[in-house]
């Protein structure tokens, strides 16, 4: 879907950048997810260990799936699927989803998600309500499916993190953290790969920077909730930092959070344009 948060979003850069890309290249392979796309529950869905195989447990942002006779869950396989309703609300900057609970085992939560277009930058805002008579226990993050104007994972790109966060590559990845503490790419990127920065870590703000340094084109997110961890995942076409939010909400509590995305390029005639939102001694 095309909406006017996007059109207004490329209209900002001058139409002369793009940032999000697919999953996979391939037709058929991964979840078919593109860009800012977000999930609940990778590592510890709601419901799923004490459902009984043929039982339902909610998928938060998607709808109840049927548990089968495995005894661990796995995001990636193909479940039966009852869709949660969805009610959605478009405006000239932002589009709004509401999403109503399935009664599932006292399991219940009313999700509300807003996407929004500010001039160069796009918040995602989140609100989770448990309508339910269990506790819920899972969390979310963002998939960020990245590659600035296309140039595949590699030389070139640059990634900063916030005070607190540190990659640890291992010695077979591309990775390399220059003596600035920057992340950078030693050689094109052959295989998929993941790379964990372990929280949690207390402080909000600026989250991640990356930058395309060839062009001075970048991205940086900046969240308003403590990090419960990084993840970096990599393919040969697209570099994603995935920032994890922890959701813990007792029957009729609510939990708020708001993601925001910054794209930037350099100066135009030594004028300042939009100027990097990381403190001073993060900045590239």
């Amino acid at each position: 879907m095309k909406s006017p948060t996007w059109v207004r979003l490329t209209r900002a850069l001058d139409h002369q950048h793009t940032f999000c890309v697919p999953e996979s290249l391939i037709k058929g392979l991964g979840t078919g997810g593109i860009g800012l796309c977000g999930e609940f529950g990778i590592s510890f869905p709601v419901g799923y260990h004490d459902a009984q195989p043929g039982e339902t447990f909610p998928k938060l942002g998607v709808g109840l799936l049927t548990r089968p006779e495995n005894e661990y869950h796995d995001f990636a396989a193909d479940y039966e699927l009852k869709p949660f309703p969805v009610r959605t609300q478009k405006g000239h900057d932002r589009i709004v989803y509401e999403m109503d609970p399935l009664p599932c085992r006292g399991y219940e939560a009313r999700l509300r998600k807003t996407v929004q277009i500010r001039d160069n930058i796009l918040e995602i805002s989140c609100e989770l309500e448990n309508v339910g008579t269990r506790p819920l226990h899972t969390n979310e993050y963002n998939h960020n499916f990245i590659a600035i104007n296309g140039q595949p994972a590699g030389p070139g790109y640059m990634l900063r993190l916030a005070d607190g966060l540190a990659l640890t590559p291992d010695d077979l990845s591309p990775l390399g953290i220059r003596s600035d503490g920057a992340v950078c790419w030693k050689s094109p990127v052959s295989a998929e790969f993941l790379c964990p920065a372990p929280g949690p870590f207390t402080a909000t703000g600026p989250a991640w920077e990356l930058i395309h340094e060839p062009t001075g084109v970048g991205v940086k997110e900046t969240v308003d909730f403590p990090i419960a961890h990084l993840d970096l995942w990599c393919a040969p076409h697209v570099i994603a930092p995935e920032v994890f939010v922890t959701i813990a909400l007792s029957p009729g509590e609510r939990q708020s959070w708001k993601r925001s995305y910054e794209f930037f390029k350099p100066a135009v005639n030594g004028a300042p344009n939009n100027q990097s939102a990381l403190p001073e001694q993060n900045r590239p």
